[in-house]
């Protein structure tokens, strides 16, 4: 540790410029914020109650489908593999906006998978149901590679000698790996839940309604200006920060995540 005390001193000096770079927009947001005259546009408390109830859904929904696949890739031996993995790096990489146009030519209202849910009754088209969907693709991939990485971390032979000790795959599962993956699933869902509250671009396509804090922002910014779109940008602050900044703090120094 005392090895690596000079180094570190010398390398952080290079980057402080990166550093500052990353600090600048928050100080400017603090300098431009005119905090006497702070006030939210009409509209801006239903965004907020949107954004934090379906992200919530929607985050639900990543982590019940995204753990088996992740648990899956992270020790399957299967040839499939590569490719599921191959598959999960393109959603990773494929442009919002991209991903957005894929989800109307998929599920909107004229695709033929979208004709038959609306025909059974769930339509996806500017619903809540819409809005889930979207941040769902904005969000899995994220997390399905950060929980295979978690997974893959677990000892093996912890897991083989509880299933040797009369363990089942279910119990092995809830026992062992889950317990010594925590923090890393932890840190996982608090990333992707920063990645999907934010997540514009496939919501603005897929699902303009019920407008989230993202695309009110956007909406706000093109009809009223840049400095009426500050308070709404604090309250994107307030409720993204708390969960992924207490995850850092909380194991911080508990060595790997």
């Amino acid at each position: 540790m005392t090895a690596h005390r000079p180094a570190a001193r010398y390398f952080g000096w290079i980057g402080v410029p990166a550093g500052v770079l990353v600090a600048l927009p928050f100080v400017v947001l603090v300098q431009q914020t005119s905090w006497g005259e702070l006030h939210l546009a009409y509209g801006d408390w239903q965004a907020v109650g949107t954004s934090l109830g379906l992200t919530s859904l929607s985050m639900l929904l990543i982590v019940l489908l995204g753990v088996p696949l992740a648990f899956w890739l992270a020790h399957t031996a299967s040839p499939l593999k590569g490719w599921v993995q191959a598959l999960v790096v393109i959603a990773l990489l494929t442009p919002p906006l991209a991903m957005g146009i894929l989800l109307v030519s998929t599920f909107g209202p004229y695709a033929t998978l979208g004709e038959f849910l609306g025909r059974m009754g769930l339509a996806l088209s500017n619903n809540a149901a819409a809005f889930i969907v979207a941040q769902f693709y904005g969000g899995v991939a994220y997390f399905v590679l950060c929980a295979t990485a978690a997974f893959a971390d677990v000892p093996h032979k912890l897991e083989e000698a509880s299933r040797s000790l009369g363990c089942t795959a279910w119990q092995s599962f809830w026992r062992v790996t889950l317990p010594l993956a925590r923090r890393a699933l932890a840190t996982a869902v608090a990333i992707v839940w920063g990645r999907v509250i934010g997540e514009f671009g496939i919501v603005m396509v897929f699902a303009y309604f019920p407008q989230g804090i993202p695309v009110k922002l956007f909406v706000n910014l093109q009809n009223d200006g840049v400095d009426a779109v500050y308070a709404l940008v604090w309250l994107l602050l307030l409720v993204t920060l708390p969960f992924p900044l207490w995850c850092l703090t909380r194991w911080a120094g508990k060595g790997r995540f």
